[in-house]
């Protein structure tokens, strides 16, 4: 095929328009992916269509543009200079993108680079749009270029749909090393059983982390939650007593190891002070969430405990591929997802009627 169909956003307000363009020619380091699934983040409706609960420090690309995350399919054509990646492999396309060449990128801290891009959906800096002109396809499009440094080569048992997950689950991942996760650990998630906090669940799971802790605000969800490892997973309603009392009550006094908070936009921020009130000494706690409150943090308090807090943006595609073959390997189990696909012809009309979720288990993806 000479060319491909997208859905591109031409203006804010109005629906995305399926083009045909030409499929691009991969450059000499670069790969040409036929994307199989890509992610939808339930809310991108409302962010590409009239920019809504958006932040308005992290640039969106120049419109036209084709937009979609988190993108799984099947290596399609090779740049002349690529090695290790063939024609036909299955992967997923970790969409962070950085310069290459900046002090952060020259350590091999691409996430940590002034101008760290997500084709297909938003920048972190002011010279974003660089990075966007160069990868300008998302995986709301039948293929789209990358860099052969950000594939992630995915086992046979992961199918796509699970793949176009992996952002949020990399996300988790990435923060629970930081941390430290591991047995003999007890990890705290507040917001368990949301879209990031059920893949922290998961991941903390297959760390083999032995006592998860969880919070959220839907019983009947944390009760399906709870499910996965009764004996692992203990869960809290929030608004029913005392978080701090109810953690210590768990952990013989001591309080949780590894705090993650994984609460969206529009969460109170004294729900993670009350969280992190959760901490043992040496406690480390770690932000994924997108809670935009200014928390009232007590330092002394946090000094003589020896707590921290740290904020973790996104993972390296090393960090995705081993997590890949945790997959692989059985210890990470994505079986518990509820896939619910539709065709990329059907895109405005699915951003408009999503199917009611369960939580975190669904999984939204479009299949190109």
């Amino acid at each position: 095929m000479n060319t491909m169909l997208t859905a591109r956003l031409h203006e804010i307000g109005a629906p995305m328009q399926l083009d045909r363009l030409p499929v691009p020619e991969p450059r000499p380091t670069d790969v040409l992916v036929q994307v199989k699934a890509c992610n939808v983040v339930p809310n991108l409706g409302n962010v590409l269509t009239t920019y809504a609960e958006w932040f308005p420090y992290l640039p969106l690309p120049k419109l036209p543009a084709v937009f979609g995350l988190d993108s799984a399919g099947v290596v399609a054509q090779v740049g002349s200079l690529v090695t290790d990646v063939k024609v036909g492999d299955r992967v997923y396309v970790n969409p962070g993108l950085s310069c290459g060449a900046c002090r952060a990128c020259r350590r091999g801290e691409e996430p940590n680079c002034d101008n760290y891009t997500f084709m297909g959906y938003f920048s972190f800096g002011t010279d974003g749009q660089d990075r966007f002109d160069a990868y300008p396809y998302g995986g709301l499009s039948e293929y789209l270029t990358a860099p052969q440094r950000n594939l992630v080569k995915l086992p046979d048992s992961v199918t796509f749909e699970q793949g176009a997950r992996f952002g949020y689950l990399g996300t988790a991942y990435s923060a629970l090393r930081k941390a430290g996760a591991g047995p003999g650990r007890t990890v705290l998630i507040d917001g368990i059983s949301g879209t990031l906090g059920l893949g922290a669940c998961l991941i903390a799971l297959g760390l083999g982390v032995g006592r998860i802790l969880g919070t959220g605000r839907n019983a009947a969800l944390l009760q399906d939650v709870k499910a996965l490892a009764p004996d692992r997973i203990d869960v809290h309603a929030a608004g029913t007593g005392s978080l701090p009392d109810w953690a210590r009550e768990r952990t013989n006094g001591e309080g949780a190891d590894i705090l993650i908070d994984s609460l969206g936009p529009g969460s109170p921020a004294e729900s993670f002070v009350e969280a992190l009130s959760s901490l043992g000494r040496g406690g480390v706690a770690v932000n994924i969430g997108g809670m935009m409150g200014r928390p009232a943090l007590d330092l002394f308090a946090m000094m003589c405990s020896q707590n921290s807090v740290i904020g973790s943006l996104w993972f390296s595609t090393g960090e995705a591929q081993d997590m890949a073959d945790m997959a692989g390997s059985g210890v990470l189990d994505l079986s518990v997802f509820e896939h619910h696909a539709f065709p990329l012809e059907k895109i405005n009309s699915a951003l408009a009627d999503l199917p009611s979720r369960h939580g975190g288990f669904t999984n939204f993806v479009c299949t190109p």
